[in-house]
Parts: structure tokens; C-alpha cells; sequence
């Protein structure tokens, strides 16, 4: 693998219809199979890929050819060490090929704890870049990753969203804009995902960049749920700054991934100090590197991690994110089309926009922990269920059921309300398909008509709190599968 820019053919339409298809068979897990409350054993059905992608054999496979090589960077006196510092460098450029941001003016940095490590690194990096700006302008939307760092750095604001008829649409570009004009000269940048993590309403990042530039604020975008999903090019929309998460695109165990303008990091000192970032140290003092990205990558690398999501986007360019995108959105409308079909369910979000391969929905009287625990439960298909770490923007869009609760002092009332805040999302990824969609459905409808049956195995098999008992988990144990492979050896 080398650092350098390479010009590998692009296939041609058929040839990556192909690919993707076979690729989309290729992935770890897609075959597991667990037993349910009938003691039936069924394969699991994987609808939680906004939560963590599974990973692809093939890029599992570029890992594991590197660990043959397994070495630390920062050396190239031995053959390891040189082909490790390679690899790493090689993972760089990937990434910032794959999303359109030039090396001459961007930095690719590897972050410790995913997509929050790099929105933490962000907001005390533009702190310090813009200290007489105070203010920070968080959309409605956002992940607590992309909400909670900016206050902690900043006064915060929230961007409302636009008013459609079947529900809240994304960013309202003319309330940003009466924000900007109101806070002139105070607003030290824009936070915005680019997709929901609840809905998959997708944002229009180059209008709000061109709105917050005019203001001569920045923009921020967290880009968890959009890097696998669709083509991204930050030089075009002129984006200052872009994080996602390697494990919810296609590479678990991957780091978290920080894209920023060269510029804000000048004369910015590091997040973290120690080895690899420093050309000097004495018992006086040390000199940093002025070398990006190293001076913002402090310890030792996770070169493994990061050579299996350079791998990922590799594979998915040869795809085209264009023919991903395609195959996605087909996939999406045919899911709210047949989520619509279900007696008694809602599905939050316009759907006069876009959005990515996310549907969050509930099942009319039936708590989203019971709809969610019978799914997997009795049918194998794996969602997830509560408020998915975006607290604000689900009470929004829960607000108008939920009012309609008012406990008013009951406390069996307010019991209820309380287990009703939160809805159930199924979210895709390359390996998902129209069966699954229909799976998801006719469990939902079998859910829906004999939802106390349900209820009741739940209670039957869940402690005061709802957490599942031992008996009804699925069971793992490291030391026993081990020793199994030892032993088939």
C-alpha cells in the first residue's frame, strides 16, 4: 500500500452493480444465529447498522494480511516498522480522497473514542481559534456527541427545524440565517449532522456552510451517518470540519476520524501531548512537530484499525457511493411504503426530504421497549429503541403524543408517559434487503395484534428495571470459544 494518490480504473455501471452485490453477502454475521423464546433457532435479521455497522470479510482480510507486517510506526529502520508507517500514511490520504478534501488544505486525524473524541477536539480547537466569538449555533437534530462538547466551549443556541405536514423536516435555513443576522459577530461556528441518527433526515450542508461563512462563523459537521452513505466532497461544500466514526462504516474497531482545514490547528497546541508529536525534548522544555497530522496523534496508533476503514472506503469507492446511495434510497422507500401498511404506526420524520437508511417509528399503544424486546425476542431482528443518545430532538418529535399525557400528578400516568418516551429505529446498511424489510414488518403486525402476550413473556423474563434475565441473553464467553479453537486446531 502507498501513500501516494494512486489512479486505479473505475468499473464500469454493471461491473459495480455486481460488485456491490457481492458484497453485500460478504460480511461477518450475517449467518448468526440465535435461539428464541420458542427454542427455535433462527439467523439473526441486523437492523441496527446506525448504531455499528458489521464489518466486511474483505477488509478484515486487508487487516489481517497487514498484521503479518504488525509493527509500531514512527520508524523505518526495520521492514515492519517501515511498511506499518506506510500503511498509516496510506490510511490518511484515503480518507481525505474519499471525502473530497484536498491535503494541501485539510488534516486527517485518528481519534481515540470514535466521532465524540473528534466533536470534543473540535469544539477546544475553535475555542481557542476564536475566543471573542462566545457562541455556538447546535441544530435541533443533533447526537449528543455533536451537542454536548460545543457547551461545554461555547453558549449554545439550538437551529429549529422546518414545520412540515407529516412532521419535522430538517435544518430551517431561515431561522439559521435570523440567528446569524441577530448574534453578528458572536457566533463562532454551526454544528450540523449531515444525517439523523434517528430519522435519517439528511441537512443541506452547502447552503448552511454558505449561510454561517457569510457570517464569518464556521460549520461543523458530524458525518457519522452519512460517510458510508453517500459521496461527500468537503472542498465543494467548504466544510471546516467533518468527523465520523470508522465503526459505522463498515470497519468496527476502527478509530474515530477528524477532517479539518489546516489552517484552524495553526498555532493551536495539541489535545494530548507525549511521543510521536515532538521533534525536541529536554529536562527544559520540548519542541512540537510541525507536521500534521502527527502533532495532533499523540501514543502509539491504532494502525489496525485504521488500515480496515481505509479498506472500507476503498471498497466503497470502487462501488461508487453514487450506485450505494441508489441502492439505498430504493431501499428506503420501499420500507416506508411497507412500514405504512402496519395498523397503529407512525414513522417520525418528513417525508418530503431526504434522508439515509434510517426509520424510526412506534407501534400505537405499545412501548417502544416492548415492541423492540418482542422483535428480537420472537422474531430475531436485532433494532434499537429509546431515545438514541439525542435526547432534544426526540422529546420533539415525541412532544405532540406525549402532550396529550399530561400526568397532571398520576403516578401511574406519568409511569406511563415515561415509558413511552422513545421510539424504535430500524437502520441499514450495504447488507440489508427488501426480505428483511418484510420480516420487520410482518413481525410488526403480529406484534401489533396480540401486543399483551408480548407484554407479559417481557415481564416473565426481565428484572424490575427491564433488563433482560440471564436466561433469556445470549450467551458468549471468550475463554470457552477460545478454547474450542485451540482444541479444532
Amino acid at each position: 500500500m502507498s501513500a501516494q494518490t494512486r489512479t486505479t480504473p473505475r468499473a464500469g455501471t454493471t461491473d459495480r452493480r455486481a460488485l456491490l452485490d457481492r458484497i453485500r453477502k460478504d460480511f461477518v454475521g450475517l449467518d448468526t444465529e440465535y435461539a428464541l423464546a420458542d427454542g427455535l433457532r433462527k439467523r439473526r435479521r441486523y437492523l441496527d447498522s446506525a448504531a455499528t455497522t458489521l464489518v466486511m470479510q474483505v477488509t478484515l482480510d486487508c487487516a489481517r494480511a497487514f498484521l503479518r507486517h504488525c509493527a509500531n510506526t514512527h520508524s523505518t529502520t526495520h521492514f515492519s516498522a517501515a511498511i506499518a508507517g506506510e500503511a498509516y500514511a496510506w490510511a490518511h490520504d484515503r480518507v481525505l480522497r474519499f471525502l473530497g478534501a484536498p491535503p494541501r488544505d485539510y488534516a486527517a486525524v485518528f481519534t481515540g473514542s470514535g466521532a465524540t473524541a473528534a466533536l470534543n477536539r473540535v469544539a477546544e480547537v475553535l475555542a481557542a481559534a476564536q475566543p471573542d466569538r462566545p457562541m455556538a449555533l447546535v441544530s435541533l437534530m443533533e447526537h449528543h456527541a455533536n451537542d454536548l462538547p460545543h457547551r461545554r466551549h461555547a453558549s449554545v443556541l439550538h437551529v429549529p427545524l422546518t414545520a412540515c405536514d407529516d412532521g419535522p423536516g430538517p435544518v430551517d435555513l431561515d431561522a439559521l440565517e435570523a440567528m446569524l443576522r441577530e448574534n453578528a459577530g458572536r457566533v463562532r461556528y454551526v454544528a450540523v449532522t449531515a444525517a439523523s441518527n434517528v430519522t435519517g433526515l439528511l441537512n443541506p450542508l452547502a447552503p448552511i456552510a454558505r449561510l454561517a461563512h457569510a457570517h464569518g462563523a464556521r460549520v461543523v459537521v458530524d458525518g457519522a451517518q452519512i460517510a458510508a452513505h453517500r459521496a461527500v466532497s468537503l472542498a465543494d461544500d467548504d466544510i471546516d470540519a467533518f468527523v465520523f466514526s470508522g465503526h459505522k462504516a463498515y470497519a468496527p474497531g476502527s478509530p474515530g476520524v477528524l477532517v479539518i482545514k489546516r489552517e484552524l490547528l495553526d498555532g493551536v497546541p495539541p489535545g494530548l501531548v507525549g511521543g510521536g508529536i515532538v521533534e525536541h525534548v529536554s529536562t527544559e522544555g520540548y519542541e512540537l512537530t510541525p507536521h500534521l497530522p502527527d502533532r495532533e496523534e499523540a501514543g502509539t496508533p491504532n494502525v489496525v484499525g485504521a488500515v480496515l476503514l481505509a479498506s472500507a472506503l476503498e471498497v466503497l469507492a470502487e462501488i461508487g457511493m453514487d450506485s450505494i446511495a441508489e441502492a439505498e434510497d430504493a431501499l428506503v422507500e420501499y420500507a416506508l411504503d411497507r412500514l405504512a401498511t402496519v395498523p397503529g404506526l407512525r414513522i417520525y420524520g418528513t417525508r418530503t426530504a431526504p434522508r439515509s437508511g434510517v426509520v424510526a417509528f412506534n407501534l400505537s399503544g405499545v412501548e417502544h421497549a416492548v415492541t423492540a424486546q418482542a422483535l428480537n425476542d420472537a422474531h430475531n431482528i436485532a433494532v434499537r429503541n429509546g431515545c438514541f443518545c439525542a435526547h432534544p430532538y426526540v422529546r420533539h418529535l415525541l412532544l405532540p403524543e406525549l402532550w396529550a399525557l399530561d400526568a397532571d400528578g398520576d403516578e401511574d400516568l406519568e409511569a406511563q408517559v415515561m415509558r413511552r418516551r422513545g421510539m424504535v429505529r430500524a437502520s441499514f446498511g450495504l447488507y440489508s434487503t427488501p426480505a428483511d424489510v418484510d420480516a420487520l414488518v410482518d413481525a410488526l403486525v403480529d406484534i401489533g395484534a396480540d401486543e399483551g402476550s408480548y407484554r407479559r413473556r417481557l415481564e416473565a423474563t426481565s428484572d424490575e428495571r427491564g433488563a433482560p434475565l440471564p436466561q433469556r441473553r445470549a450467551q458468549f464467553s471468550a475463554p470457552e470459544y477460545l478454547g474450542w479453537r485451540l482444541r479444532e486446531k
